[in-house]
This record gives structure tokens, C-alpha cells and sequence, in this order.
């Protein structure tokens, strides 16, 4: 290090504004090298990045502005930025798997979750959502997330504190079924958006109703055609939602060099359906479907859904732990904060 590096201020993670200014003591920084591969780095006093081609000291990095350009000591550069929350989502620890930032943006866009919204999500899986929720509703808002799982919870809360840089203002999480937890946090028709992530929604469509407010909007997301079906029947035999609206979204990337400009060969394809409904005002009946089902388009009664048809896929307790520990909340750590 040069005299004017030594004499440059050692910044830390503090504070609310930490996605802005200098580099800081704590930060994440992701590293871009000349092949395009990323490296997530989290700075530290003394600390150094090391590969087979030399090594850089963090000191290097502390106290410089956002994309800064760093040089290794076999002269391999490295471009250094702060993560975006895309980027953070998907290299970030996790038990339960991510709600990609391609749905969630779309969650965020087409249930309208505003900045002020009073907002309940349930099936909180690692925090991904979580995150954009938060984004979106602001330190004025409300989110109110609901996990059943507690080892869940911790990661959750393990990740959304190390992105925030601590407890979020607008955030409030809760161990333990939505059935019994969201008539207790929300009184009824006070809730504006209500977000599904879990294996069975339908079962929780009444009290889902009871919490909205007359216009306010549920979304679903679930993984399986199957379970796309029985949401978007059971939503209209509740009655109390205008027609449920369902699609997906696929991501394609492109190729760009000189005129060389194409389609990647790979794609971010089906990750789940997403499905909207409009809470009507109490005692509305919806107007009548006109248009006629196609013959043989509803099963019998009775039909069984198991857990297997819905494609639930389990996360063994190895990586629980293990992601538990990554982001500071192992059992003996969280004393029960979840």
C-alpha cells in the first residue's frame, strides 16, 4: 500500500445508508474478473482474496468508491461492486430453494405492492422474496412474513439482516401455520396483499379473504401444474375473489459480441406459475363465467393430492445446518430470536 492509501479513512458497515458511498468494512463486494467470473468477497481488516493466479489485499478496496478497478500481484484485474439484490438472492445461503428475482419482480410489479402497504407473506423459504417485499413497501410499510418451519426462519432472518445491515424497520416474522397466526397479527380487511409460497394455498384461501381489504390482491406461487389448477378452482368456488388471472415468465439472455449478437443457448425456463385473484367487497357475488369449460376439463370429486403430486421436494437437515451457520443463525446463535 502506498502512504496515500494508508492515510485514506477505514469506513464500516453502519448505519441505514449502506448501499451508498465508499467501500466499507463489512460490505459484500462482488468481484468480476477478465473471463466474466464472479467472486462474492465480504470485507474485513486484513483480510485477502486469494486465487492461483496471486492475491489483493482487502485494505485495497476499503474507503474506494463502487466500481473500482483492482490489480492482483500477477497483474489480473477485478472489477468491484457492490451485489445487487439479484445477484445476493442467488449466491446467498439457503435451505428451502429461491423464489427467483425474475418472479419476484414480477410479484412486486403485478400485485401492485406499493411503498406505505400493509402486506402478508407466508412461506418465507430463505428470505429471497422477503427482500423485494421490503423494497417495495418501504420503512413506512408493513410485512408481516409467516414461516412454519423455524429452521427456515433463521435463514431467512440471517439473510434479510445481512442485506439490510440489520433488522429491517417494516418487517415482522412469525413461527408458525398462516391459518393460525394471520388472524392474530391482522385484524379483518386490514390486509392490502397477501403473497402464497407454499404447497397447498387453496387451504388457506378463507382466512386469506377474511385479512384483505376490498380490492386488495392475492398472489400464489406455486411450482406444479397441478397445484396452478386446484388454486384457480378453489379460489372461484370461494366466491369472494374476482377470476383468478395465471401465467409464467421465462428469461433468455443474449450473446453480445461485435455482429455476433444471438440467443443464448441456455435459458432461465419454468421456475413456478404465478396466480393473481381481486378481493371483492363482502356480499358481492362475481359475475357469471360465459365462456363454457372444454368436455372432460373437471375431474371427479374427491380427488387426493398428495405431496409427491405437488412437487414438494425436501431439504435434508445437513444443508439446514449448514446454511444456518453461514448466516449466523445456528441454533445455539439464534437463542430463539425466530
Amino acid at each position: 500500500m502506498t502512504s496515500a492509501d494508508s492515510a485514506r479513512p477505514v469506513p464500516t458497515a453502519t448505519g441505514a445508508d449502506l448501499r451508498r458511498g465508499p467501500l466499507r468494512v463489512g460490505d459484500k463486494v462482488q468481484l468480476t474478473d477478465p473471463k466474466g467470473r464472479l467472486h462474492t468477497i465480504t470485507l474485513q481488516p486484513g483480510g485477502t482474496f486469494h486465487t492461483h493466479k496471486g492475491y489483493f489485499r482487502h485494505e485495497e478496496l476499503i474507503g474506494r468508491p463502487e466500481g473500482w478497478v483492482v490489480t492482483n500481484t500477477a497483474g489480473v484485474q477485478y472489477l468491484a461492486l457492490r451485489p445487487l439484490l439479484s445477484d445476493y438472492v442467488l449466491s446467498m445461503p439457503r435451505g428451502a430453494a429461491v423464489v427467483y428475482p425474475k418472479d419476484a419482480g414480477q410479484i412486486v410489479q403485478m400485485a401492485d405492492i406499493f411503498p406505505g402497504a400493509r402486506v402478508v407473506e407466508a412461506g418465507v423459504g430463505s428470505g429471497a422474496l422477503t427482500m423485494s417485499l421490503l423494497r417495495a413497501v418501504g420503512d413506512a410499510g408493513e410485512l408481516h412474513s409467516i414461516e412454519r418451519r423455524e429452521d427456515f426462519a433463521a435463514v431467512a432472518r440471517g439473510n434479510v439482516e445481512t442485506f439490510f445491515g440489520g433488522p429491517h424497520p417494516a418487517w415482522r416474522l412469525s413461527v408458525g401455520d398462516l391459518a393460525d397466526v394471520l388472524p392474530t397479527v391482522a385484524e379483518p380487511g386490514t390486509v392490502d396483499r397477501v403473497v402464497l409460497d407454499m404447497l397447498a394455498p387453496w387451504e388457506n384461501i378463507d382466512v386469506t379473504a377474511r385479512a384483505l381489504v376490498p380490492g386488495g390482491v392475492l398472489v400464489a406461487y406455486v411450482a406444479t401444474a397441478t397445484q396452478l389448477s386446484r388454486t384457480v378452482e378453489d379460489l372461484r368456488a370461494d366466491g369472494r375473489f374476482a377470476e383468478p388471472v395465471a401465467w409464467e415468465s421465462m428469461v433468455r439472455g443474449w450473446h453480445l459480441e461485435g455482429l455476433a449478437v444471438r440467443p443464448q443457448h441456455r435459458m432461465i425456463g419454468h421456475t413456478g406459475f404465478l396466480v393473481t385473484a381481486r378481493r371483492l367487497a363482502d356480499g358481492v357475488t362475481p359475475p357469471e363465467r360465459t365462456r363454457r369449460p372444454a368436455k372432460g376439463a373437471y375431474p371427479g370429486p374427491d380427488a387426493e393430492w398428495t405431496e409427491e403430486d405437488l412437487g414438494e421436494r425436501p431439504v435434508s437437515d445437513k444443508k439446514l445446518r449448514r446454511a444456518r451457520r453461514e448466516v449466523g443463525q445456528a441454533p445455539e446463535q439464534a437463542d430463539g430470536q425466530a
